[in-house]
C-alpha cells in the first residue's frame, strides 16, 4: 500500500510540470481547436506548459487555457505569431485579476 501511494504521488508531480514558485502567465483562447493546436506547437518547441481551465475573470470562448513560465514569454510569442495561432490574449496574474500583455 505504501509503494502504491508513493508511485501515485510521483505521478501527480509529473503531471504538474510547472512549479508553483515560478511566475506564470496564461494564454486564453476563443476556440478549443486553437488551444489544442497551441499546446502541440508549444510542446514541440519544448516549452513547459500546463493546460488549465480559463479563469472566470477572463472572458473567453474556450474553457481551456495554457499556463507557462514568464521566462518563456518571448519564445511563446514567437510560436504564436509565427504559426498564426488565434488567441484571446496573453495575461499576467496580479493579485486577484489578470492583466493583458501586449503581443
Amino acid at each position: 500500500m505504501v509503494e502504491t501511494t508513493i508511485l501515485y504521488l510521483a505521478a501527480l508531480t509529473k503531471r504538474n510540470k510547472i512549479s508553483l514558485e515560478v511566475r506564470c502567465v496564461l494564454i486564453a483562447f476563443d476556440s478549443t481547436q486553437q488551444a489544442l493546436r497551441a499546446e502541440m506547437l508549444l510542446e514541440y518547441a519544448e516549452i513547459e506548459i500546463d493546460i488549465c481551465p480559463t479563469p472566470k475573470q477572463i472572458t473567453a470562448g474556450c474553457a481551456l487555457s495554457i499556463h507557462f513560465p514568464e521566462s518563456d514569454l518571448l519564445a511563446v510569442k514567437e510560436v504564436i505569431t509565427g504559426e498564426q495561432v488565434e488567441i484571446r490574449g496573453i495575461f499576467r496574474r496580479i493579485e486577484d485579476r489578470y492583466e493583458p500583455i501586449e503581443l
